[in-house]
């Protein structure tokens, strides 16, 4: 069965949201559970900054280019234990294998966080969803300084629900995650088992209710979430998701180029239902690697805290590393980037760097966003 395109979706929601708004109907529109992917183009609270600068912390501000390049990144030695006294001079930074100059190089850069929480709802999920919610509140309680980050929460079965945009408030994203509900298809019996029957009129709904579009919500996210949230901060996905995709019009690696586009990290944490449906390891792996983020396995509970406890700790205590290309071609060509320990000390302790692996080059004139295909 045909699903409705994400650029259908995205008009009609859009036409919906002017038309609420003309109405003042805000407190509707936060009872309504109608809201998805479209929707997620919604401004991002903290406006964006309109001058060319990065602030590194509330005492250091540094003017950079239009055009300068930003890497975030981390190290940790064999014990995973993470290393915050590295000095510029001990790495080097080399696009597409040319060594470039550093413009600034900042450890433990204290930048705000723009976070997206998406949780996975499909059928795999019934019984991990409590502990998953339960996770992530803690995380967000944790992890969120009201008055510099920001987060939003997702959550997507076969479509995609904004159910709290990018807010810094900590009760509006706990009320959000606590709203997190399975949605059964119908004929639903429990344990993953549908029964038979007369179908439903509305068996789009119901068909998308059943599946798992993992790749679709990575890319919706970004693209229309992340993408609009305040410049010059660390944006990060954090998926919960066993990694079986079912349905997605968009393929895996658009995925993860859309996320690098929007320089946002992914963070998976595999989790489901491991005896009936197993946890695909492979594609988490592929998808936060090629993101600079990182991917979790958890048994229970406890490692699921530590999973988001060593997410907290990569988001802050990471190096930012900015420099201006040697290659000026403004071509929107993807850029590999690789960072080396040149160190002779340090590179005899192989301690393991982690960064996204590159970025897209911007292009002269603005281009819209490609609308995803259907595989």
């Amino acid at each position: 069965m045909k699903t409705v395109t994400l650029s259908v979706l995205i008009t009609i929601a859009l036409a919906a949201a002017f038309a609420r708004a003309s109405l003042g109907q805000n407190g509707a529109q936060r009872n309504s559970r109608a809201r998805t992917v479209e929707q997620l183009a919604q401004p991002s609270p903290t406006p964006p900054k309109k001058e060319e600068e990065v602030t590194l912390n509330s005492d250091d501000v540094v003017r950079v280019e239009t055009n300068l390049t930003t890497i975030f990144f981390t190290a940790a030695d064999k014990q995973k234990r993470f290393i915050s006294s590295l000095k510029r001079e001990d790495v080097r930074v080399l696009e597409d294998g040319v060594p470039q100059d550093i413009f600034t190089f900042q450890p433990n850069s204290d930048l705000p966080l723009s976070l997206a929480i998406l949780i996975d709802c499909s059928g795999s999920e019934e019984r991990t969803l409590p502990e998953e919610k339960g996770a992530a509140r803690s995380f967000l309680e944790s992890v969120l300084r009201a008055d510099k980050d920001e987060a939003a929460i997702v959550t997507f079965t076969g479509e995609v629900t904004l159910e709290q945009g990018l807010t810094g408030n900590i009760g509006r994203l706990r009320r959000a995650i606590d709203d997190v509900r399975f949605v059964p298809p119908s004929g639903y019996i429990g344990g993953g088992v549908v029964v038979g029957g007369t179908p439903p009129i509305s068996g789009t709904q119901q068909t998308l209710a059943g599946s798992t579009a993992i790749w679709d919500a990575i890319w919706a996210t970004s693209n229309e979430l992340l993408s609009d949230s305040a410049e010059h901060t660390r944006r990060a996905i954090i998926l919960l998701t066993d990694g079986e995709d079912t349905i997605s019009q968009v393929r895996m690696q658009e995925a993860i180029n859309r996320a690098v586009k929007a320089e946002a990290l992914i963070y998976a944490i595999g989790i489901g239902d491991r005896y009936q449906y197993g946890i695909d390891e492979g594609a988490l792996k592929k998808i936060t690697e090629g993101t600079g983020g990182r991917a979790y396995f958890p048994r229970n509970e406890r490692d699921l805290n530590e999973a988001f406890a060593q997410i907290q700790r990569d988001l802050r205590e990471r190096y930012l590393i900015a420099y201006s290309s040697s290659n000026k071609n403004r071509d929107g060509s993807f850029r590999h980037v690789t960072i080396e320990i040149v160190n002779p000390d340090l590179r005899r302790e192989n301690l393991k760097l982690n960064y996204r692996p590159g970025y897209f080059a911007k292009t002269i004139t603005s281009e819209p966003s490609p609308t995803p295909k259907k595989p």
